[in-house]
């Protein structure tokens, strides 16, 4: 069948990675489509389109600044319609951003007249122009939350250097998550308030403590991104440090629960030092336990046990962590067949997929492999036969399409492959909910989720991370993967405790026991 190729490209026009996304989702969706994306005309994508046949004539002089929509379809006229709606749904989102304005803003200051109060800028530009615009808002007066990734390490330096000078946040970059007066910017979850403000640097962390405070009933005051370089050795806190002290200022908030990857040593101290006057939990994950920590802050190594740290903290009862839906352990090993003993991880959350190969690596018997690397002994390629965990968020998988967490689509193609693959004993799953997501991800996955686990195929564990505020409702998601057989678990550490048991045929394990 012969492909028919149609590109828009739209010059010195930028929209954020969302709406990018969202452009791309229209196309995937449409009628006769093979193939589509709305980016950025970088090198690398322009790259991808010459590659996949795009007519060199068609992009002669992009631009970085310019925006596309390219399009595979089954005929021109199917080509043609999907990028008209996929232009239409792009630019009609920017227009409705600003009702009553009668122009969209197109520089800072045209946006800083319309709405002279503004505290905020969040930043979604190319990382080459993203610190220069970045300075320009903190020059304003404004906190900044900077959504933008691949920012030198000098840029972020610089960056958090002027903000520290002007008292001023910069979240970022590549700050995907935060809440400030109970307003989620980027990637949030619906929560309630409640006394526990959380500093990440960690995007799907930040995500994983709100939603659990809130579905344990506890809630939070305010949610801090730092960017995930923040407590690298040369980065050495400098955003941590003003986190803290604006927790430490803010009448809502009794206790920080900090939530991190593992920190340089010597910043971690640094940044728990800081802690003087309020209660602080750091959840450091894979930190070794045995680390010195000041008085009045209590470590703790995966996410699951910095929220329960903080419960206690807050003298607030302990939740039933090991509830499960669906099957049991004993009835997913019950329907493998002997050779299926390895463990396949497709993850749209990175941090959760760092948290599950933190605690594999304690309670699975055989060699995990992740693209999310806890040390430099480990990451792809893995060897033949070992477990692999993915986090699908990486460029690597997210290249000319969207993040998996707008589109579960993009997991599709690993999930049949590990269906396929007569080895792989345990499919182990996130589905996250919230504003910027899909608006229905469980229903997305379970028709190809009922297909693999069908005769003898891998089981699928998966959690679910969400509040039933969010617009997915977390207990109707839920509800979708149970009905499709999956085993569900109350935390992603739960998930990855009893994904290791079932592939290890480990059927005491009945308490998921971290």
């Amino acid at each position: 069948m012969k492909t028919a190729f149609a590109i828009r490209l739209f010059k010195d026009t930028y929209l954020d990675s969302v709406l990018q996304m969202s452009g791309t989702r229209v196309l995937e969706e449409s009628a006769g489509v093979t193939w589509g994306s709305s980016a950025m005309a970088t090198p690398a994508n322009i790259e991808t389109l010459l590659h996949r046949g795009f007519r060199a004539d068609d992009l002669d002089g992009a631009k970085p600044g310019d925006l596309f929509i390219a399009v595979e379809a089954c005929d021109e006229t199917a080509a043609s319609e999907a990028a008209a709606r996929a232009e239409a749904a792009m630019f009609s989102s920017r227009r409705t951003a600003t009702p009553g304005a009668d122009q969209i803003p197109t520089s800072l200051d045209q946006a800083l007249r319309l709405e002279p109060t503004a505290n905020i800028a969040i930043i979604s530009v190319p990382g080459d122009y993203a610190a220069l615009e970045a300075n320009k808002a903190l020059g304003r007066g404004l906190d900044v939350l900077l959504f933008s990734d691949n920012v030198s390490r000098a840029d972020e330096i610089a960056l958090k250097d002027h903000a520290a000078a002007r008292g001023r946040l910069v979240m970022g970059p590549g700050a995907g998550t935060a809440m400030l007066a109970g307003i989620g910017l980027a990637f949030a979850n619906v929560v309630s308030p409640g006394p526990v403000g959380v500093i990440a640097a960690a995007g799907t962390g930040a995500q994983e403590a709100m939603a659990l405070l809130d579905r344990w009933g506890v809630g939070v005051s305010q949610v801090i991104g730092l960017g995930g370089r923040d407590l690298n050795e040369d980065i050495g806190g400098r955003m941590a440090a003003l986190a803290i002290e604006a927790l430490k200022a803010d009448p809502t908030t009794e206790v920080i629960l900090f939530v991190s990857k593992p920190p340089a040593p010597s910043v971690a101290q640094y940044v728990m030092s800081l802690a003087v006057g309020i209660p602080m939990v750091a959840a450091f994950m894979g930190v070794d336990l045995a680390m010195t920590a000041p008085a009045g802050v209590v470590l703790a190594d995966t996410l699951e046990g910095g929220v329960l740290r903080t419960m206690e903290l807050l003298e607030r009862g302990a939740p039933d962590t090991s509830v499960t839906h669906g099957p049991t352990i004993a009835q997913a090993i019950d329907r493998l067949p002997a050779e299926r003993t390895l463990i396949r991880g497709l993850f749209s959350g990175g941090t959760l997929c760092y948290e599950a190969l933190v605690l594999l690596g304690k309670t699975y018997p055989l060699p995990v492999y992740s693209n999310t690397p806890i040390d430099k002994s480990l990451g792809l390629p893995a060897p033949d036969g070992a477990s692999v965990l993915l986090d699908l968020g990486e460029e690597e998988y997210t290249k000319g399409r969207p993040h998996p967490m707008i589109d579960p689509m993009a997991r599709i193609e690993q999930l049949e492959q590990g269906a396929v693959d007569p080895r792989v004993g345990v499919i182990l799953l996130d589905v996250v909910l919230g504003h910027g997501a899909h608006p229905d991800p469980a229903g997305v996955l379970v028709p190809i989720i009922r297909d693999i686990m069908a005769d003898g195929g891998p089981q699928v564990v998966a959690y679910v991370l969400g509040t039933d505020q969010d617009p997915q409702h977390f207990g109707a998601q839920v509800a979708k993967l149970v009905e499709a057989g999956c085993l569900v678990t109350e935390t992603n550490a739960r998930a990855a405790i009893a994904a290791g048991a079932i592939a290890s045929r480990d059927r005491a394990k009945r308490s998921l026991s971290l």
